[in-house]
Formats: structure tokens, sequence, C-alpha cells
């Protein structure tokens, strides 16, 4: 039981920041394509209390997680409110909406990144730290990835959307209603993990791609 409380203190900023960014990026760049509804409901803020839900942000990702033994752990923020149809050109600017929140949990992995090596490169051996570091790089892959899953209503799903031709898409936005109930099911049978650890990998490539000059600099 101290493991798992050890556990969920370490992710606890990660993921709130983690989700708070990715919604807020949302909102922020639906604004920019011209759909204010986010904005005027105050959802383009870095105040978490704006985008946490008390169910699917904090008491079932804790459950499971405690369930499981920290096997696996799934949960939901408050989704930001996009009214396509204000968006200037929506069928296109769609898919800037939708990859802005996974990009905002890239650039957040990015962040944590950079500070387990800056802890690493002062020698401070706080562990706690470190492990928080850690966790927020794995954590906002993790959501990258997943996010990215070409299923409505994810990200990936609405970009497709926006790619597909307008009669595939059309029929392709028809599954959003079951979308939740799939790609969740795909979690429970251990088969989304060969969409998400993938788009990880490559993902953290990136990321030690970026850092590496920092990292021969300290070193």
């Amino acid at each position: 039981m101290n493991e798992i409380i050890q556990t969920i203190a370490v992710y606890a900023l990660p993921v709130i920041f983690a989700i708070t960014l990715h919604e807020a990026a949302h909102a922020y760049v639906a604004k920019y394509f011209g759909d204010t509804t986010a904005y005027s409901q105050g959802r383009m803020s870095l105040n978490p209390v704006k985008h946490i839900d008390p169910l699917g942000t904090l008491l079932l990702p804790i459950i499971m997680f405690i369930a499981t033994s920290g096997t696996f752990f799934f949960g939901y923020a408050k989704p930001v409110p996009v009214e396509w149809g204000n968006l200037r050109k929506p069928k296109r600017d769609m898919a800037w909406v939708a990859f802005a929140g996974p990009a905002a949990n890239l650039v957040m992995a990015l962040m944590w990144l950079v500070m387990a090596i800056m802890l690493q490169a002062m020698s401070i051996d706080e562990v706690f730290f470190m492990k928080m570091a850690q966790a927020g790089v794995w954590f906002n892959l993790l959501i990258f990835a997943f996010n990215l899953f070409p299923l409505p209503p994810l990200d990936g799903g609405r970009i497709m959307t926006s790619i597909l031709p307008n009669r595939l898409a059309f029929k392709f936005a028809q599954i959003e209603p079951y979308g939740f109930f799939i790609v969740l099911g795909l979690a429970v049978l251990g088969l989304l993990r060969y969409w998400i650890i993938p788009v990880q990998a490559v993902a953290s490539l990136l990321l030690q791609l970026i850092v590496s000059p920092l990292s021969i600099f300290l070193n």
C-alpha cells in the first residue's frame, strides 16, 4: 500500500500538468482558428480545476491503479467544447485543434526530460524529483500516443476525419458514439499497446535527439 501511495505522489503533478496543458492547448488553437466556445467558458486556462473531472481524472484512475496493482489505469478530463462550424475552415482546422493537445504533451515531455537532465548534471540525488521527472516524460508520451490513436472521439480520430475525403470522413465520424467503448475494450484486452508502444518509442527517440546537445554540453 505504501508503494502505491508513493507512486500516486510521484505521478500527481505530472498527470495534472499533462491534462491541463492538453486541454488548454485545444482551447487556445480553437480560438486562434475562430471558435471562442471554450474561451468564453473559461476553458482556455492553465488552472487545473477548469479541466479536472472528479470522476474521470481523479477517482477512476486511482481505483483502477489500485485494483490492478499499478499495471493499468485509465482516465479522462473534461473535454474542451469546440463548435467545429465556427472554425474558419472547419475540416482543415479540425486537425490543428485536435493535434494541439498531443503536441502540448510532447512539449511537456520535453520539459520533464530537460528537468531530469538538469537534476543529473547538478548531482541532485533527491530520488523523488528524479522519479517525478521520469514519470512526467513517460506519462506525457503515453497521453501523446494514446490520443493519436486514429479513432473518434480521440484526437487521432479527429485528425483522420479531417484528412479523409468528405464521403469517407462522414462515415468514419459515425463511429464516434462507440469509439470510447472500442478504445477501452482494446486497452483492457492489451491490444492498444501495439499502437502506443511504437508511437511512444518514436516520440522518445525524437526527444532524445532534441536534448542530445544539452546532454553533451552538461556532461
